[in-house]
């Protein structure tokens, strides 16, 4: 006994050692908060039960035998709004006579910290009566929790607990898919709207700036996985592409890593705006305040989840100066902030979270059993004289849904009355006891109006798309958060958004492409990554960022800046145009000219010179060539049916007349030369004039091709749109191209054969021989239409038709000056060389020649 005593004498000694230290250190500073009740509990006919992490506790390792003693580390005041939130609905609901008649709500709040070693023990208090507890027994007589509700968070971890009871659950939010399959948790009800156009919202939020190069941060749970993919799909629907995505890690053990890792993503990141996406159980707030340097000159698009805003730091105010928070949009609860304005340690001094909150906010002092009695307080101290940042009078997302949860419970609760008395009139009037059990019938169905005027909806299978108010965070005054709304987005109808602060942030990773150009991907670079070409050609791109450039209608040209489709001017080679006024000048000066030769040759029609190379032709060959000017001026001018029709038949006839008379003087002169012999038949072709029927015959031979032309397929007019920028030009389409070249070939063979009979002739004697000038003309006349042709070919628009003209001109000036300005030479400045005399001797020379030959 004595041995026994000796050996338990240590272990009473540091037991009485830790009592003591714990009575010491609950005297003073944060420890005396861990003797604080962790509840907070009023009676009523029925009560609900609500489990909220309201503040966070250590236990120490030594102490953990003794797991009343808890070390206090912070309080949440945005969770303590819940539990307001929760009192003003039970108080209000108590106060209405219709909604629950002859009964009263209670409630308990208990306060659990998620994902913790402790998660379960109040709900296990709770559930067996006792601090001492015991599963599956309990040691209340009877229970008056009809409901418990809790944050989604809370509700995973506790839920299968709860559901062997078949207590109905309500979740005050945020929406968690995993709590949706009915099979697992067939008694919990999500107060919170779906959030599955959440990812939508931010895309089109992201498409409205312009922010097209982002960054991502998202918590590594699977709601967060889940809601990146959906956001990546959304992103990448409306073009907006991802620099870097950042997992935020659940536990201690891999916050370390993360930090260094998005310090070095954040400040390589060209992104100027990240999206933050968490949820409760994520280390977000002490990781972010560990690099809060790095998030100034940031746009964050973040949710109400995580709130910045209600943080104890103020330094993390002015990094998340321009914040974009989506809200879930909610009428304002009449009355709430006038229950908060009064809500005090005095109203409730049962309320030891208020308490807590009181001493901390305004730094009283603490002392009593229990540490309840505040001191030294400010006398006209309230929630609304705090900043922002330590309490929110506006009433949060969470707040808002617990609020129709209780309604939800009281509504429920009524249904199922009514129920009961219609089936047993009897008890009208007598308290009815019922199991938690009995509210699922209810509750699945219930569909109800609440006092701000919203509907809510109980059924999932309902239950709407979730609508959005999109608040911008201002630091100002500094240190002093707020929030103001600046937008809303919802799934069913457009969204409007507006940027408060004068210049709009950018965040782009290609600088966009103003009008005029088209984006130009870079190999191996996101699609928001991009170069900018200038449009091509008559092409256009009139926004930003286009991928192609689009070409402008026919009629309608591009500017120099390729942004802007104008109509083109209609112009034609008209006589004032400086080209086609020297072409018309050119045609009648050479036209004048001729008829000058003309009249020369008249007046002196009986000199040797006239006489010996066939006057007649002659004229016949100045005439053609008149018309040869002249039918250039059908070319030039505004084009019409007419003119398109004469253009080709004049040129073609008054060419073929030109050329035909000129192989018919050639033939003329041959046959003068080679056959003068007396009785020859040839003598007498000669002497009777056939070869002047060679003109008539070949120019009909013309005029059936022409007409064949004209029956077939004649000229019309026609637009050219492609051959000179910003015009269109009015042309003669030559209707057959065949036709066309028929006529020029048929054309092309006389000069051939003009050009091969005075190229025989060419040798003859010449004082007043025109072989060698029949020749050279014909040379010339074949040099211009065989250089036409690939030139033609080369040329668009009005340049096409001046080639045309320019060819007529020259091959027409040729003829004229190689065969008749000669002679006019001799007649007008040398009149000795026009003697009959010497002509004379010369054909007697030859005729002798040509006897003694013969003999």
């Amino acid at each position: 006994m004595q041995m026994l005593l000796i050996l338990m004498f240590p272990l009473i000694f540091l037991l009485l050692f830790l009592q003591l230290y714990l009575l010491v250190t609950c005297q003073d500073g944060h420890d005396c908060y861990s003797q604080m009740e962790q509840s907070f509990y009023k009676d009523g006919d029925i009560e609900i039960a609500a489990f909220l992490h309201i503040y966070t506790y250590e236990v120490p390792i030594i102490m953990k035998r003794f797991i009343k003693y808890h070390r206090f580390r912070w309080f949440k005041s945005k969770n303590y709004q819940y539990a307001l939130a929760l009192v003003f609905a039970i108080e209000e609901i108590n106060k209405n006579p219709h909604l629950l008649p002859n009964m009263t709500l209670g409630f308990g709040i208990y306060n659990v910290m998620h994902s913790h070693i402790t998660v379960m023990e109040n709900p296990f208090i709770w559930l067996v009566g006792l601090e001492k507890y015991v599963p599956n027994y309990t040691c209340k007589k009877q229970s008056k929790s009809v409901a418990v509700i809790s944050e989604s968070s809370i509700a995973v971890q506790m839920g299968t607990l709860l559901e062997l009871y078949k207590i109905p659950q309500l979740t005050l939010g945020p929406f968690e898919p995993l709590l949706s399959d009915s099979g697992q948790f067939p008694s919990l009800y999500q107060m919170a709207p779906k959030d599955t156009s959440l990812a939508r919202g931010i895309a089109s939020l992201m498409l409205h700036f312009g922010w097209t190069w982002v960054g991502l941060a998202i918590s590594d749970l699977p709601k967060g996985i889940k809601f990146m993919t959906d956001l990546k799909v959304e992103l990448q629907k409306n073009g907006i592409c991802v620099d870097f995505v950042e997992l935020i890690p659940a536990t201690e053990e891999t916050l370390s890593s993360f930090q260094n890792s998005v310090h070095i993503q954040i400040l390589k990141s060209s992104a100027n705006v990240v999206i933050l996406f968490c949820v409760t159980e994520s280390l977000i707030g002490t990781s972010f305040q560990s690099w809060w340097k790095l998030m100034m000159w940031k746009v964050w698009v973040t949710t109400s989840q995580w709130d910045f805003a209600s943080t104890e730091k103020p330094f993390l105010f002015h990094s998340f100066h321009g914040t974009l928070i989506f809200s879930d949009h909610h009428s304002e609860i009449s009355g709430f902030k006038n229950f908060l304005r009064t809500a005090n340690p005095s109203k409730y001094p049962e309320d030891s979270y208020l308490s807590k909150f009181w001493s901390l906010a305004f730094n009283c002092s603490v002392s009593g059993a229990f540490c309840k009695t505040l001191q030294n307080c400010p006398l006209n101290a309230s929630l609304e004289s705090l900043p922002p940042h330590h309490f929110d009078m506006t009433m949060s997302d969470g707040s808002y849904n617990i609020y129709n949860a209780v309604y939800a419970v009281a509504h429920s609760v009524r249904e199922m009355l009514l129920q009961d008395v219609e089936m047993q009139p009897g008890n009208k009037g007598a308290k009815v006891a019922f199991s938690p059990w009995q509210l699922h019938p209810f509750l699945k169905n219930l569909q109800f109006t609440n006092p701000a005027g919203d509907l809510v909806n109980l059924n999932q299978k309902r239950n709407l798309e979730a609508e959005y108010d999109i608040l911008n965070f201002w630091n100002f005054p500094y240190g002093f958060g707020r929030k103001v709304k600046v937008g809303w987005f919802s799934p069913y109808i457009s969204h409007e958004v507006s940027w408060t602060d004068h210049k709009i942030p950018h965040s782009v990773c290609s600088v966009s492409c103003s009008p005029g150009f088209r984006k130009t991907p870079l190999e191996g670079k996101p699609a928001c990554c991009f170069d900018c070409t200038p449009c091509p050609g008559n092409e256009i791109s009139n926004q930003t960022d286009m991928d192609q450039c689009v070409n402008c209608p026919d009629l309608q040209y591009a500017n120099t800046e390729r942004d802007q489709c104008f109509h083109k001017k209609v112009t034609f080679l008209s006589f004032e145009d400086p080209l086609g006024m020297t072409l018309v000048c050119t045609a009648l000066c050479f036209s004048i000219l001729t008829v000058v030769f003309l009249g020369v040759f008249v007046k002196h029609r009986d000199t040797p010179i006239v006489k010996a190379n066939n006057r007649c032709l002659s004229y016949i060959l100045l005439i053609a060539l008149t018309f040869c000017f002249l039918c250039s001026l059908l070319f030039i001018g505004h084009p019409n049916t007419t003119t398109c029709v004469l253009q080709q038949t004049t040129f073609g006839v008054a060419f073929t007349a030109a050329v035909s008379t000129i192989l018919a003087k050639t033939i003329t002169v041959l046959l003068a030369f080679k056959v003068t012999a007396p009785g020859r038949r040839m003598r007498h072709w000669l002497l009777s004039g056939v070869p002047n029927s060679i003109i008539p015959i070949c120019s009909l031979i013309q005029l059936a091709l022409c007409a064949i032309w004209l029956g077939t397929s004649p000229p019309f007019i026609d637009t050219d749109a492609h051959s000179e920028h910003g015009h269109i030009i009015l042309v003669c389409n030559k209707g057959s191209v065949t036709a066309f070249y028929c006529v020029l070939g048929y054309l092309g063979s006389l000069a051939l054969a003009s050009f091969t009979v005075a190229f025989l002739a060419r040798n003859l004697p010449d004082t007043f021989n025109e072989a060698k000038f029949l020749t050279f003309s014909m040379l010339v006349f074949c040099s211009v239409w065989v250089t036409f042709l690939p030139v033609y070919h080369s040329t668009k628009g009005k340049v096409m038709v001046a080639v045309e003209v320019f060819s007529i001109l020259c091959s027409s000036a040729g003829l004229l000056g190689c065969i008749f300005v000669p002679k006019c030479y001799i007649i007008l400045l040398r009149p000795e060389k026009n003697a009959l005399k010497g002509f004379r001797d010369r054909i007697v020379s030859k005729e002798t020649d040509v006897l003694k030959n013969s003999s």
